[in-house]
């Protein structure tokens, strides 16, 4: 087992955690906007705030790691888990969005499968991050990522199918295969998170 020597500096570990604290917001806010009779402008609103907090930690994180002569881990490990975080809340942002923008007031039952992946991934995700402090016990995490990375690529394919089966009018087809991507493309970017979890615990092991 390699020793390592690098001072702890447990504001990164911190700033991380906080980072995927906010994920566990916009699932949470991206659940209430697809649901029924909700208030959808309040809930955008709320949806832009939190990734208004979330685009803060990330360029907190990064000012951290530039103004850090030894970092707790790799620097380019730092920026891409960062910039990865982030992508995540704005592809949920982007959901949001589009359901707000297209009026969508009814989406495919499979809708649910994808935002309970969604927030699964949140959830575990917020449990992982101060595991970096130790790197134990992550392999469970990405592990469980990529199960339901592989669901939700499942739904994402049932939802299509569905959507070009000529029951739905071309231009609503057009607006939900749009909102759908958006949320695959937030399940795709959490899989990237856990991967670069994956890649930093297999360099500092």
């Amino acid at each position: 087992m390699r020793l390592n020597f690098r001072p702890v500096d447990g504001s990164f570990y911190e700033l991380f955690s906080e980072a995927a604290a906010h994920l566990v917001v916009g699932a949470g806010l991206l659940a209430e906007m697809l649901g029924e009779g909700n208030d959808r402008e309040g809930i955008a609103q709320q949806m832009r705030d939190a990734e208004h907090a979330a685009d803060e930690t990330t360029h907190a994180i990064v000012r951290r790691a530039n103004s850090t002569f030894v970092t707790p881990f790799d620097r380019e490990d730092i920026y891409a888990l960062a910039s990865a975080l982030d992508d995540v809340m704005d592809m949920m942002d982007e959901a949001v969005d589009l359901v707000l923008l297209y009026d969508v007031t009814t989406l495919p039952p499979e809708t649910s499968e994808q935002v309970e992946v969604l927030q699964r991934c949140a959830e575990l995700t917020a449990n992982a991050m101060p595991g970096l402090r130790t790197m134990a016990s992550l392999d469970e995490y990405w592990i469980e990522i990529n199960r339901l990375e592989n669901a939700g690529d499942r739904s994402y394919r049932r939802i299509l199918a569905g959507l070009f089966n000529g029951d739905r009018k071309a231009l609503e087809v057009i607006k939900l295969k749009d909102v759908v991507e958006s949320l695959e493309g937030a399940i795709d970017a959490f899989e990237k998170v856990a991967n670069i979890v994956e890649q930093i615990a297999v360099k500092e092991s």
